[in-house]
Parts: C-alpha cells; sequence; structure tokens
C-alpha cells in the first residue's frame, strides 16, 4: 500500500514520521537538521512537520531533478516518469481534498514544496505548479463526477493538465477573450486559439476559458476539453529562452466538441474560476523563484569561497561580501513576503488578491536579480552552460510575466490600496 506525505503524517507522531518511497516499501526520513546559522535557512518560521515536507521535497529535487537538469533544458526531454515519482510523494494534487486523491495539504505547505523542488529544477516544477492549479479548479468548482472522472489520475499525474486563458490578442486584458463555445444539445461547439499553453500538446487535460455569452468577464466560463477531443489540435512547439523542460504550445478549437456536462462551475463563473486559480498560480510561480534563488546563492557562495584573483579568494573582498549580504536579505524578505500571501490565501483573507500579488511581484523581481547577481559573481564562467546558474537565471525570467504580468500586479496591488 502506498501513502501520501500527508497519510503518513496524519497516522504517525512527529518523532517518528516516515514517507513512501517508490519501491513500496516505508523508509524512516529523520528530520534532519537545517543549517540553522544561516540567515538564508529555508526551515525559519516552519514546524517540524513543514520541516519534514520541505525536506522530503529537497532530497527529491536533488536526486532525481537536479543531476538531470541540464539535460532536459537541452533536449527539451518532459520527464513524465520523474513527475509521476513525484506524484507518488504527493505532488501531484497539493491542496486538492483527500476524497479523490488530493494531499489535503495548505498553500503555505504547497509553497515550501515548490520552494525545495525548484532547487533542482525550477521548469519542471513550474509545470507541477501548473497542474496543480488545475486540479485544484476541478476539485473545487467540478461536479462529482469530473472529480470522480480526473482528480485520481491527475493525483497521481497519470495523466496532465494544462491551465488555457491566454489567446493571441488576449494577454493582459484576459476579459476580451475570444475563443467562443456554443451550446447545441447536450454538447459545447469550441472555436478558436489558445496562446503559450504550458504542456500543450503533452496534457490530457485542457481547463479553456471560453466565451459562452456576452463581452466581458461575466460572459467566460470554463470547460474541461481532453486530449483527443474532435476538432482538437495543437501548435507547433515553441522555442524558449528557458522552461524548456515542458512543451509550450499553441491550443488550437475548430468545430471542438464538448460535452456540456465538461462544464466546471456554472457558466459565466469562468472568469472569476480563472482569476481563483491564478491567485495560487502567483503563489506557486513565486516559491519557484525562491528556489532558484536560494540555489544560485549557495552556488555563487561556493564559488567565491575558491575563485582566485589577484592571489586572493574572491569571499575575501568587500564589494563580494556586500554582494552576497544583498543578495541574502532580498531573499529572506522575498520568503516572508510570499509565506505570508500564502497563509493570507488559505484563511480567505478579504486582501488576499493584492498579498498574492504583492508576493508575486516582490519575490520574481528580486529573485531575479538574485539570479542575474549570482551569475555575475561566476564572472564568464556564469556565462557558460556547462555551469547551472545561467539556467536558473534563465527559467526565472518569464515569472515576471506569466500569471499576470508584473505591470498587471502593480495595478491589482494599487487598486486594492486606492479603494480601502
Amino acid at each position: 500500500m502506498s501513502f501520501t506525505i500527508i497519510q503518513l503524517l496524519k497516522k504517525q507522531s512527529a518523532a517518528s514520521l516516515r514517507v513512501f518511497s517508490r519501491r513500496n516499501t516505508l523508509q524512516h526520513l529523520s528530520c534532519r537538521q537545517f543549517n540553522k546559522q544561516s540567515c538564508i535557512n529555508p526551515g525559519d518560521g516552519l514546524t517540524n512537520e513543514q520541516k519534514l515536507i520541505f525536506e522530503t521535497a529537497k532530497d527529491f529535487a536533488t536526486n532525481e531533478m537536479e543531476p538531470k537538469m541540464k539535460l532536459w533544458d537541452e533536449e527539451e526531454i518532459f520527464p513524465r516518469d520523474v513527475l509521476q515519482n513525484a506524484a507518488q510523494l504527493g505532488f501531484g494534487a497539493i491542496y486538492c481534498k483527500e476524497d479523490y486523491g488530493g494531499t489535503g495539504l495548505g498553500r503555505l505547505d504547497a509553497s515550501i514544496i515548490f520552494e525545495a523542488l525548484s532547487t533542482g529544477c525550477v521548469s519542471t516544477t513550474a509545470y507541477i505548479s501548473i497542474h496543480n492549479v488545475c486540479a485544484w479548479m476541478i476539485d473545487t468548482f467540478g461536479t462529482k463526477e469530473l472529480r470522480e472522472k480526473h482528480l485520481p489520475s491527475l493525483a497521481s499525474m497519470e495523466r496532465f493538465a494544462s491551465y488555457c486563458l491566454t489567446e493571441p490578442g488576449s494577454g493582459s486584458d484576459a476579459a476580451s477573450i475570444s475563443t467562443s463555445a456554443v451550446r447545441k444539445g447536450d454538447k459545447y461547439i469550441l472555436n478558436g486559439t489558445k496562446a503559450f499553453i504550458s504542456g500543450g500538446g503533452e496534457s490530457d487535460v485542457y481547463l479553456v476559458m471560453c466565451r459562452t455569452g456576452d463581452s466581458g468577464p461575466k460572459g467566460i466560463s470554463c470547460v474541461l476539453v481532453e486530449n483527443g477531443s474532435p476538432g482538437l489540435s495543437f501548435g507547433a512547439k515553441e522555442k524558449k529562452v528557458g522552461w524548456n523542460s515542458q512543451p509550450t504550445r499553441a491550443v488550437i478549437f475548430e468545430d471542438c466538441e464538448v460535452p456540456v456536462s465538461n462544464l466546471i462551475g456554472k457558466e459565466g463563473q469562468g472568469f472569476n474560476i480563472a482569476m481563483d486559480g491564478l491567485n495560487g498560480g502567483r503563489i506557486n510561480i513565486a516559491s519557484c523563484s525562491l528556489g532558484a534563488a536560494h540555489r544560485s546563492i549557495e552556488l555563487a557562495r561556493d564559488h567565491v569561497l575558491v575563485r582566485k584573483q589577484f592571489n586572493r579568494t574572491l569571499d575575501s573582498f568587500q564589494n563580494v561580501q556586500f554582494k552576497l549580504a544583498e543578495m541574502a536579505t532580498s531573499l529572506i524578505a522575498s520568503r516572508l513576503v510570499v509565506r505570508h500571501a500564502a497563509e493570507a490565501l488559505q484563511n480567505g483573507a478579504a486582501n488576499k488578491v493584492a498579498l498574492c500579488s504583492s508576493a508575486k511581484l516582490f519575490a520574481t523581481e528580486s529573485c531575479s536579480k538574485i539570479c542575474s547577481d549570482s551569475l555575475q559573481l561566476f564572472g564568464g564562467y556564469g556565462y557558460l552552460k556547462d555551469y547551472p546558474v545561467q539556467q536558473f537565471w534563465r527559467d526565472i525570467r518569464v515569472h515576471e510575466i506569466l500569471e499576470g504580468t508584473n505591470e498587471m500586479m502593480r495595478l491589482l496591488i494599487s487598486r486594492n490600496l486606492l479603494s480601502t
């Protein structure tokens, strides 16, 4: 019998926590001591159970993701087997309810998982985060029949999911989407194109925001479209700067037939469902940035301790010391903002949208600079693909664009501030 992390946490005391291995044996995992003397210790403020969850995800990242990160990037490999191994630890439906296979964790737990996994590969972790958003949308707004049919296979990552909102002519102005869904009998007929879809062509389930009513947000609905549906096709795989372990394609609907029973929520509710999903997505992607920044600082620190110029190791130069101090401070601040927003989202705080936007804005920009500064400390070596710091830098640059551009985050934050 296999167990996810949360099931074992409920069955055992904190003193004797165990996790499930893929050989169907229970192995003891002592809650390894974090380096408590480090100012960037990711365990600060976490409970013992959360520390164990972090360490489990971090071990997985170190052993199964980091050694393959470079290969996945260069050969654009979508690592299905590793994703399914991650699902065995409960990472396929982290904050979905347990009745259909979800792990039942909270948003802060999810944040620390995504942070830990991203130390091994940002691109792959980011896809896991998108998959989780889709699973949560089905779990929260889907009918019992849709939850029963799709959640178990999404939780195990036997099947994968993609989020479809953006269109060639509709980016930040998400309410202006034109993909249509016209009801004919017991089917919707979809026509239109979605752009920049992570997992496009590889995913099995697509949550599609489409227009079932008048213009504006109230005319948008969310429909689940399964791969293989008549009239569904995909564009060519995009060539990207980063995020290369997950394919990105246009998703094309040409008289695509979908059962009316695949409606998520109610007609006209799709825009709100999409935005609710994005609140979590913003925390997730900010958390991915934290992991990249943390690992980049570690790599830069290790480099400056051994690299010599002018007969001295780089760590002896005050400008290098000050740069590392600034990077560490930015990471600490980013982590606090993200975890605060995750708890606000979990608790349904009235200002959760602004806090999630603030976390995404601050963490993605701060962590992108940390990765850039880490590359700078490597000098010319940092620009070589033999060194992973450049991949962290490339992979998180897009975090300032997706899940709502950071310009839109500024708009949402200021709107909240000026209206209260």
